[in-house]
């Protein structure tokens, strides 16, 4: 008998056309509705972005899709098939869509894993909380991977996405250690530092062992997109980081957001329309490493970490 092995790929999620934007919105500010002038400003940017595209939903299908093909295309195991749902945080189908499936294809074993390389307890951490508690009351038995932010694949992949780009401002007659590559992921509240939180060490780890492969000596962390809460986030921001390197004189930027896998709001607008608006501004030339998105290389690394849970899980069960 085959043996089915579900896996949950949770994600942020993101609207399905402008007219949703409202209630995801809402979502995200746990029930409270934006005001017009909030709503205005988040539509204008999904409209910036090749005209309101919702890139984050295709890529989380194709990625999960990507995913279960190459699961069970490399299964040694053949009484095993993988099964794979998605489960998104503020969007249908919710996390508890994606247990809710689970449990309806009669699947009992379940791994779950987010598209984000990096744990934090707010982050990683509430996708990982909600699946365990739906996944609990419906019986199902389910482990999750909680970080892969060192994978050797995943930085040979991050390393050579980097290598391409400096190899563009080498054609263009510039020298690669003249370049500063700015990594950067999600900013969060500063107050996971006080909670011991290992979101910004993973981070670090991440770039370092990029810039190591890469051979990339100009290099610094930065954050972006941080929340508009009263509360402090974890900075500097890029656009401030801008700034600062150009009072030091630095001509040529490199933006590597390592803590995105996917092209999103994140990456299209706050890099791609918003610093590249500051870059303009202060002349400086600012380039960005292609995203993750569905390459085989990225799918191989989730595929491998989701492959030795689900090997943990039968263990546990054998």
């Amino acid at each position: 008998m085959t043996t089915k092995i579900g896996v949950l790929v949770m994600s942020y999620g993101t609207p399905e056309s402008l007219e949703g934007v409202e209630s995801y919105y809402t979502h995200i500010r746990r029930g409270n509705p934006p005001s017009a002038e909030q709503l205005k400003e988040l539509k204008g940017r999904y409209e910036a972005i090749a005209g309101g595209v919702f890139p984050l939903r295709e890529h989380t299908d194709r990625q999960t899709g990507a995913l279960q093909e190459a699961l069970n295309r490399d299964n040694e195991d053949k009484a095993i098939e993988y099964i794979c749902f998605q489960g998104l945080k503020h969007a249908h189908p919710f996390i508890e869509d994606g247990v809710q499936r689970l449990a309806e294809s009669g699947i009992h074993y379940a791994v779950g894993i987010v598209l984000a390389p990096h744990y934090s307890v707010m982050s990683v951490g509430s996708y990982i909380k909600r699946a365990r508690e739906k996944a609990e009351s419906l019986g199902i038995q389910m482990v999750f991977v909680e970080s892969y932010h060192l994978h050797p694949q995943l930085i040979t992949a991050l390393s050579r996405r980097v290598s391409a780009k400096l190899d563009q401002y080498e054609e263009a007659g510039a020298k690669r250690e003249d370049v500063r590559v700015l990594f950067s992921a999600h900013s969060l509240p500063e107050r996971i530092l006080d909670m011991g939180d290992p979101y910004r060490d993973q981070l670090l780890e991440t770039s370092k062992a990029v810039a190591k492969q890469a051979g990339v000596t100009s290099w610094q962390f930065t954050w972006q997109s941080a929340g508009r809460t009263p509360e402090p986030w974890l900075g500097p921001d890029i656009l401030d980081t801008l700034r600062e390197l150009s009072k030091e004189q630095v001509e040529y930027v490199l933006s590597a957001p390592i803590g995105f896998v996917s092209d999103h709001l994140e990456v299209l607008y706050d890099l791609d329309i918003e610093a590249q608006a500051v870059a303009s501004e202060l002349d400086m030339r600012l380039l960005r490493i292609e995203s993750l998105n569905s390459d085989p290389a990225f799918i191989a690394v989730l595929s491998d970490v989701v492959r030795t849970r689900a090997g943990e899980l039968k263990a546990g069960h054998s």
